[in-house]
């Protein structure tokens, strides 16, 4: 069995593999494998046990070196003699998402954000729809970097709309780029987890990297690249019809967002529940609903979420009468 282990910092391999590879020397002897370095990973080849365990060594080394920046031969010894998990499976959920925040890596924490991660894998195009607090755009922009490092894509797109909520545009101070940056801060939040600020900064000049308003991406065909739609409940049909067609070869599209807090008129159907509704049944795209059980902010933010829930619900069965659905009542009927 031979499978292949991803650096997560290339530019670190001399510290991971050790002065002249020693560190693997150690590893080859210790588990009766055979180790290939190469630019962006590990070549491992072996007997499907050997193979696991070196695998799961190697995943070890890697988060080790990104919480002490060094990684010592005692360090490397202790780090073979741990528990290994018990299958293949097991370690590809161990792994997380191969992306690092704050030098910690960055993993589901509940059975829904695990769930998410296996479909954003499955698909092509995921809509995920949750209450504030559920990881929906942080998850997703993890996923959208770790494919990045592994240069599976050439770029990252995150679009935003530029939706008021209860704020007019126009009376902020500055140019366009002044007006709309309050609306993609959140973007920006989740991206500097993930990658240090040079970096960042770096990847953005180049257009490695784009944080635009959604407006910017009609007329466009992205190839090759992660499109994040974060904050989709605020599109109207229209919008959403022109993101999801934006999608070009070997990319992957994710639109996020939460329709107990849509800001758009009144009576006007969000975009990302119609299509969630139209969509469903096609190959390729991937619907799934986060719920507060799933929220890893402050332990008040659940009961926050559901006190509005229950508002929410009140108002919705005194207006009953209207015979209208309402986006959330769509919604359910979606997932």
């Amino acid at each position: 069995m031979e499978t292949t282990v991803h650096l997560d910092q290339p530019e670190k391999h001399v510290e991971l593999f050790g002065p002249a590879d020693s560190h693997l020397r150690y590893l080859r002897q210790a588990l009766s494998v055979r180790l290939t370095p190469r630019k962006e990973g590990v070549r491992i080849v072996g007997t499907k046990e050997n193979v696991h365990r070196a695998a799961a060594v190697l995943d070890r080394m890697q988060k080790h070196l990104i919480r002490h920046d060094a990684l010592t031969h005692q360090a490397l010894e202790d780090l073979v003699k741990g528990p290994v998990p018990p299958d293949s499976e097991a370690l590809a959920q161990s792994r997380g998402l191969v992306v690092f925040s704050r030098a910690k890596a960055v993993k589901p924490s509940t059975e829904g954000q695990l769930k998410y991660i296996e479909t954003l894998e499955a698909n092509d195009v995921t809509f995920c729809v949750g209450p504030a607090g559920t990881g929906k755009t942080y998850l997703a922009v993890a996923m959208a970097v770790s494919m990045l490092k592994k240069k599976q894509i050439r770029r990252i797109i995150l679009a935003r709309p530029a939706v008021e909520a209860g704020e007019k545009l126009g009376f902020l101070p500055g140019d366009l780029q002044a007006k709309v940056n309050p609306y993609l801060r959140p973007l920006f939040d989740a991206l500097e987890d993930m990658m240090d600020f040079v970096q960042m900064r770096k990847f953005i000049e180049l257009d490695v990297i784009e944080i635009i308003p959604l407006a910017f991406m009609r007329g466009r065909t992205l190839n090759e690249s992660v499109i994040i739609c974060d904050e989709a409940q605020n599109t109207s049909a229209k919008q959403m019809l022109m993101v999801l067609t934006r999608l070009g070869h070997g990319s992957k599209m994710m639109i996020t967002g939460d329709v107990t807090q849509i800001d758009l008129d009144a009576h006007q159907t969000s975009g990302m529940v119609e299509a969630m509704a139209t969509l469903k049944d096609i190959d390729g795209i991937g619907v799934i609903q986060l719920k507060k059980t799933d929220i890893v902010r402050h332990r008040l933010v659940q009961n926050i979420v559901q006190a509005y829930k229950d508002k929410q619900d009140r108002e919705l069965a005194a207006r009953k009468p209207r015979g209208e659905d309402s986006n959330s009542e769509r919604l359910e009927q979606v997932i």
